[in-house]
């Protein structure tokens, strides 16, 4: 009597602890918190019911409250199948609840009476000849139960097989003791089994969301890809060579990166998320020049102080145009690195450059990978303003303004792997 005692014990706390956690968890909606708490707490109640008639305390005088309680039990046991169905997510359950929760409690009234499914005498709780009949409604729902957890495992492609088998040990494990060895340890089985539906398919359930949320984010990123080539589409239209330039510089920042970390240059801020980031974003730096005036963007000589400081505006502008466009629609990190982008370019390493006169690392890294890949796809290019340089003259250019305009650092990387960007 005092395992079975420790084993009601056991099964109340364990399920008063899933009701505690169904009722503060908020990865279930309002129907899924009901089917679970009914579950729950249909366990717990047919436990101690259990246990209130087989305590071995049995008075006479409580021969009627024990005859409902175990009406209630006799009940409401059978329909734990489908309650926890209806945990799992299957539909038209509450229907169906009702329905065999009728039939077994019309059953139990119109038995009890009579002592024909159970009776209880001097001697206590005995069974009835037609206790059969309450095994057969049991056993229709654990059948019922198990044919649910293949069906529900369809939507989970099968995944939870295991815990389809592991359940049946499980409940099997409970009700062998009990029908060989009259060790009753039955709904200690069924609230394990419960225990393991409950958190494996709540895992099931959880993996799907994240794969939802992730297919969800590839699809924004996508969308955030094809704005910045439509944007990027924008200066192609006004000015082919800067058009071009805008898909080349791409592939330029990108092998930078790669090559940069390859020789243990700043490797722990260039990861893969970092390269991809890099190469996304870079058509986005001359985003500003939409507001230059044609006369200056394309004029076919050498501008003047005037229309050179109107083209400098193009890096501010651009990185205000990049916070209007992509705030509230990206995170944080990808929307500053596209204004770090489109705004600093152009800043220099000895502090001479625009429009802030950033110095040395001051300047954002994506922006001195960036300033590299521009001046350097801009010298060996054909402009409306001078003709195209031989890459060995742009790569001396390039050396000659190392710890000038350049990072040192990338510009020792890019003169390494000369050959790749030919």
């Amino acid at each position: 009597m005092t395992f079975y005692l420790s084993t009601v014990i056991l099964t109340e706390f364990m399920m008063l602890a899933m009701l505690v956690h169904v009722i503060r968890y908020n990865g279930f909606k309002r129907r899924e918190k009901i089917w679970y708490i009914l579950t729950f707490s249909a366990i717990m109640f047919c436990s101690l019911a259990e246990y209130a008639v087989h305590c071995g305390y049995y008075d006479s005088r409580f021969k009627i409250p024990l005859t409902i309680l175990t009406a209630l039990q006799f009940s409401i046991a059978p329909l734990l199948g489908v309650l926890f169905t209806g945990a799992l997510g299957m539909r038209h359950q509450f229907k169906i609840m009702f329905i065999y929760l009728g039939v077994n409690l019309l059953v139990e009234i119109i038995a009890a009476p009579f002592g024909y499914i159970f009776y209880f005498d001097d001697m206590g709780y005995s069974r009835g000849s037609g206790f059969f009949i309450y095994g057969i409604f049991y056993f229709v729902s654990l059948a019922y139960l198990v044919l649910s957890l293949i069906l529900v495992g369809k939507k989970f492609k099968h995944r939870d097989f295991l815990t389809i088998i592991m359940n049946l040990v499980v409940l099997v494990s409970g009700i062998v003791p009990m029908t060989f060895f009259k060790v009753n340890i039955t709904y200690l089985a069924i609230a394990i089994s419960a225990c393991i539906c409950y958190i494996y398919y709540n895992d099931l359930v959880q993996m799907d969301i994240k794969a939802e949320l992730l297919n969800k984010n590839e699809k924004i990123n996508t969308m955030q890809t094809h704005m910045i080539s439509g944007l990027a589409s924008v200066i192609e239209n006004r000015d082919a060579d800067t058009g071009d330039h805008i898909s080349r510089t791409s592939r330029y920042v990108k092998m930078i990166a790669e090559l940069a970390r390859k020789e243990g240059v700043y490797r722990d801020e260039i990861t893969d998320h970092f390269i991809m980031l890099m190469e996304t974003l870079a058509p986005m730096h001359d985003i500003g020049k939409i507001i230059i005036p044609d006369s200056i963007l394309k004029k076919p000589a050498k501008l003047t102080k005037e229309e050179y400081d109107a083209m400098k505006r193009h890096a501010i502008f651009g990185g205000n145009v990049v916070k209007e466009i992509l705030n509230g629609i990206t995170d944080e990190e990808y929307l500053k690195f596209a204004t770090d982008i489109a705004t600093y370019h152009h800043e220099k390493w000895d502090g001479t450059g625009y429009p802030k006169g950033l110095k040395g690392e001051e300047i954002p890294l994506s922006a001195r990978i960036m300033a590299l890949a521009d001046v350097y796809d801009a010298l060996i290019s054909v402009r409306c303003y001078k003709d195209k340089m031989t890459p060995d003259e742009a790569f001396k250019i390039i050396e000659d303004e190392s710890g000038t305009h350049f990072d040192p650092k990338l510009v020792a990387v890019f003169l390494l792997n000369k050959e790749k960007f030919l």
